[in-house]
């Protein structure tokens, strides 16, 4: 069992990093509404790999339900330390774009790809996840900071899986930021969920992790 689900976790960084290479990344902007700008920091599973068009994605139906206006630049395979310069020529990291947007809510939904180096390397996954909150919060001192579990993709997952939640929960709580907990079992045990390469959610997939996130921002305090 321990056998398979590395073999799993290592098809899933090579997926992720071969589709950060081959397929065109969807807009930055997918949704306009008139409400306060919210960008995104997040990897495949914000980005929107998966669904049949990036109108589908969870990050632009929250948006397009709330008339906010989306800036979206995630990346495939992007974590804290994963793919870091897995960016458009002159654009810099991920947060600094994000960053010189300003926007008024900001999510971070990152912690998923760096289980495939956690073994390599923790401590510095640990550290960027403390330095990049840090970084954020002190960028935007006046946005609405929300952290989100960590997603995940299976349902066995490996022991890092906990530990880089725990992490990232301790970094937003150390910010002031807002957290949604549970965001990595949210597609647990429905396969029907996942697209065919079987690493990302699809359209029904994207769904439930629009309701999810939508019944989760309504009980923040105060309610999104």
């Amino acid at each position: 069992m321990l056998r398979r689900l590395l073999l799993s976790a290592t098809a899933l960084g090579a997926a992720l990093g071969l589709a950060g290479c081959a397929a065109a990344a969807p807009s930055p902007a997918a949704s306009e509404g008139s409400g306060p700008l919210v960008a995104f920091y997040g990897d495949s599973y914000t980005l929107g790999t998966g669904a049949s068009d990036p109108a589908k994605r969870w990050s632009t139906v929250i948006c397009r339900e709330r008339g906010w206006r989306e800036y979206n630049p995630s990346v495939n395979g992007l974590g804290f330390v994963n793919h870091r310069t897995a960016f458009g020529e002159g654009s810099g990291d991920l947060p600094s774009l994000v960053l010189a947007k300003k926007p008024d809510i900001l999510f971070i939904t990152m912690g998923l790809n760096d289980n495939f180096s956690y073994d390599a390397d923790p401590d510095r996954i640990r550290a960027q996840i403390t330095a990049d909150s840090t970084r954020i919060s002190e960028g935007l001192p006046d946005a609405r900071i929300v952290v989100v579990e960590p997603f995940w993709y299976t349902d066995e997952r490996p022991a890092s899986v906990a530990t880089i939640i725990g992490w990232v929960k301790d970094a937003a709580a150390a910010i002031g930021a807002d957290y949604i907990p549970d965001a990595s079992h949210w597609i647990e045990g429905h396969p029907e969920w996942m697209a065919n390469d079987g690493l990302h959610p699809n359209d029904d997939g994207y769904a439930e992790m629009a309701r999810k996130m939508d019944d989760a921002l309504r009980h923040l305090d105060p309610p999104l």
